[in-house]
């Protein structure tokens, strides 16, 4: 038996390849092939866009992926989520879906949009969110380069930004946040119900979520003599307390934790001042709570 795991193509592939590769899944993708190899026998992969993975997935066609839940909800597909990974294409953060007009428009919220033409990829959310609104206005496929077709072919877009940079740059200002998006490990009930794939898919899961957790984390070890120790320990972070070993020279003591890696460049110069010394910062590929 094999599972049939479905990999987002495009802006997610680069992040995703990563991640099974921090959790252990070394994955090989040949020049424009669609069917990666992996280092599990139990896989079988293949990358499919992530707007088509809850429909195969509902469909059957595959039995695991990866995709947005902006897709799950704008195919209305019904699948089983697994749970959650926080990442998007340029790193470890959720995505928006904006309203977004031109910087010298006069729509300054989505009451404005009554009778105007809105660009988008996210059609069905977008006409959902106009009617929750109590708003008619046309909603317009958008094949690719949204930001670029106001004001001459359309009124606003509705678009995905993760820094709200490429708006700006496109003269673009945001009116109004319809939600936020992550990415999500979905199944169908047919998988979840067959006792080895959802085990196969929950070992998975467990494997790329500790490798995400580890992501914006690294250990830290370093020694302490016994007179500061509770000092050091005052200052130290940890996810629930440090690991202390008695050294071999007596009145010496191992201190090993767990911190947030952009709180070390702080957190190092006070465990120093604290009294801890043979500091050592070493990176994580995986954290199980």
């Amino acid at each position: 038996m094999k599972l049939k795991v479905a990999l987002p193509k495009g802006s997610l592939q680069e992040m995703s390849v990563k991640l099974f590769k921090r959790a252990g899944y070394n994955i090989n993708i040949n020049g424009s092939s669609y069917f990666p190899t992996v280092d599990d026998p139990e896989i079988e992969m293949v990358l499919i866009r992530a707007q088509e993975i809850p429909r195969y997935i509902e469909e059957k066609v595959i039995d695991f992926g990866l995709t947005g839940k902006d897709w799950i909800l704008e195919t209305k597909a019904n699948v089983v989520e697994l749970g959650e990974l926080i990442y998007a294409r340029s790193g470890f953060s959720k995505v928006k879906w904006v309203l977004a007009v031109p910087n010298n428009s006069p729509i300054q919220n989505v009451n404005d949009l009554e009778g105007k033409t809105i660009a988008t990829e996210l059609v069905e959310v977008t006409k959902e969110y106009l009617k929750k609104n109590k708003v008619e206005a046309n909603v317009e496929f958008s094949w690719g380069a949204t930001e670029v077709k106001p004001p001459e072919l359309c009124d606003a877009i509705v678009e995905v930004t993760e820094t709200g940079s490429s708006l700006k740059a496109n003269n673009l200002r945001i009116v109004e946040t319809l939600f936020e998006s992550t990415t999500r490990i979905i199944t169908n009930k047919e998988a979840f119900e067959n006792p080895w794939k959802q085990e196969k898919m929950e070992n998975i899961m467990l494997l790329l979520q500790s490798a995400l957790a580890a992501e914006s984390r690294v250990g830290l070890m370093m020694n302490v003599d016994e007179k500061n120790l509770k000092g050091v320990l005052a200052v130290l972070p940890s996810m629930k307390s440090p690991t202390i070993s008695k050294l071999s020279e007596n009145g010496w003591y191992d201190i090993n934790t767990i911190a947030e890696e952009k709180a070390v460049r702080t957190l190092i110069p006070k465990l120093k001042k604290a009294g801890a010394c043979a500091i050592v910062e070493y990176p994580l590929n995986k954290v199980i709570d």
